[in-house]
């Protein structure tokens, strides 16, 4: 698959994608290469015909194809999304509120991963404990500064982006040892600013 980043502006294409088994869809393929509604309940753990609805819908927003051969939940689908984002409409509620439930599904979704891992950490090999990491730092700043430090954490991330491609798009690029990861970022204010 090429690299196919997508900017969604549409309130409907997001509460599509508001769904946690059309997200653990989307992870499969991105991480499996194309799939059958079988091979991928079995991976997410969800029924075959579960899946094929899923996909289904996924395809009518466009994130997701057949890829030829088979048929019924025997025929494959593929990855044609990348990576998508869903930069912030403040003058469109219907879109602030689609983005907001997606961003909660999504937040739940990474607790979770999050919760795991700090349930299992015991289990994983010493190198990986140290390599985890987390941080939360308070403080005061302003709109600029808050997003020059989001900037700055996507430019970090971009030196790393071909390379982590490469390795979900083809698995004998992957080195020794290595193992799928999430970085999380989030950086907001926990207030309004005070009136003055």
């Amino acid at each position: 698959m090429t690299e196919n980043r997508r900017t969604i502006t549409d309130p409907r294409t997001l509460r599509a994608l508001s769904h946690p088994v059309r997200l653990a869809l989307l992870d499969a393929l991105r991480h499996e290469g194309p799939l059958t509604a079988t091979r991928a309940g079995a991976i997410i753990g969800e029924t075959p015909t579960t899946c094929s609805f899923h996909l289904r819908q996924l395809a009518h927003y466009g994130f997701v194809e057949e890829a030829g051969g088979g048929t019924g939940r025997a025929r494959p689908w593929r990855l044609l999304v990348d990576s998508w984002s869903a930069p912030v409409r403040p003058d469109d509620d219907e879109f602030m509120l689609a983005s907001r439930v997606l961003d909660h599904v999504l937040l739940g979704r990474e607790v979770d991963r999050m919760t795991r891992f700090v349930d299992t950490v015991t289990e994983f090999p010493d190198e990986w404990q140290r390599a985890a990491s987390g941080q939360i730092t308070t403080g005061y700043a302003t709109a600029n500064e808050l997003a020059e430090i989001g900037e700055a954490y996507r430019a970090l991330v971009e030196t790393y982006r071909e390379r982590f491609r490469a390795r979900v798009a083809d698995p004998s690029q992957r080195p020794d040892g290595s193992v799928p990861v999430d970085l999380f970022f989030a950086a907001f204010p926990t207030r309004p600013a005070e009136q003055r």
